[in-house]
């Protein structure tokens, strides 16, 4: 007969070995498991939104929207990923050693990818704004291929590395049946959070600040000149509005970015090892997740291409012969 202390086990019949289950209100329970699936299948759908439109239509595969494609095919597996964090709402893991190892590399990996490539968004949208008589020649489809393979295979050897100890025995640092943790050395675990963290915002943040600030410039610039303007700097004036935007947006990326990676690695600096327990990180984690789920609403819903490209996809008309050859822009 089942006994309220074994609701409280993960695994009942090993009594002596079980971790203990998160115990917490049903509602809390409820609302936890609604909110996580619903943001899963959320960032899931909206980024293969964005995969569909960038790689069916042809008109679409320019270097900037090579660095989305990236950035919505790390963020589509952020998505897939949050499954197994549903798991993990009441603490305890049934998917074995081996598969909790392999969920935090995946995990690691990805999301450096993810920020990697924000970067790369970063440099681009830096040099369109800041160097524009130059972009057509420094920012090529190769360049930006070969950018985004980098960014990938540095984020995939140095997770791989920095966990290596895990993955040779996984399931070593767990302290009873049912648990999902990794341990890495400090000194590691500092270096992988300048790295992964500290580096690429401090990068981001001086060049969209280096951005608003020739925006704002322009924009200034244009309003003074505004009596003089005709037919002849009608196409300046345009860029200008359209740099405006542009920085503005960038505004929001970087604030919302921040606001949902922050509370992370702010848990990753303060620990004395970089420790993560998967129930007890739930919330920080998420909102770190989050974050991907935000990235194709503020990346690509400004953009009017996309919203084009929706109604195809969902009317089913790609489907149609030559459909990848559709007028988009």
């Amino acid at each position: 007969m089942k006994t309220l202390e074994d609701d409280k086990l993960c695994f009942p019949q090993l009594l002596n070995s079980s971790c203990r289950k998160t115990m917490r209100p049903h509602f809390e329970s409820m609302l936890t498991y609604i909110s996580l699936s619903s943001i899963s299948v959320l960032t899931v759908t909206l980024n293969l939104l964005v995969i569909i439109s960038i790689s069916h239509f042809k008109q679409l595969q320019i270097p900037t929207n090579l660095l989305l494609l990236s950035l919505a095919v790390s963020d589509f597996f952020v998505g897939l990923l949050m499954s197994f964090q549903i798991v993990l709402t009441d603490g305890c893991w049934f998917l074995g050693d081996l598969m909790c190892i392999l969920y935090y590399v995946l995990d690691y990996i990805i999301t450096s990818a993810s920020i990697g490539t924000m970067v790369l968004i970063s440099v681009d949208r830096y040099i369109a704004i800041c160097d524009p008589l130059h972009y057509p020649s420094k920012v090529t489809q190769k360049t930006v291929q070969i950018c985004v393979c980098l960014c990938w295979i540095c984020s995939a050897f140095c997770h791989i590395l920095m966990l290596k100890d895990n993955l040779e025995q996984p399931g070593r640092y767990n302290s009873c049946s049912g648990e999902c943790v990794v341990v890495i050395n400090y000194i590691v675990g500092i270096s992988d959070l300048f790295l992964s963290f500290i580096g690429p915002v401090t990068v981001i943040i001086v060049l969209y600040m280096r951005v608003f600030v020739v925006a704002v410039n322009q924009a200034r610039a244009m309003r003074s000149q505004i009596a003089a303007v005709t037919l002849r700097y009608s196409g300046r004036v345009t860029a200008n509005k359209s740099e405006m935007k542009a920085a503005r947006t960038l505004g929001v990326v970087i604030v919302v970015f921040l606001i949902c990676v922050c509370p992370y690695f702010g848990v990753a600096l303060t620990g004395q090892d970089t420790f993560l327990n998967a129930s007890s990180a739930a919330f920080v984690i998420c909102l770190f997740y989050f974050n991907s789920c935000l990235n194709p609403v503020i990346y690509a819903f400004f953009y009017p291409w996309f919203r084009k490209s929706i109604k195809l996809i969902v009317t089913l008309k790609i489907l149609q012969p030559g459909s990848c050859d559709t007028n988009i822009l």
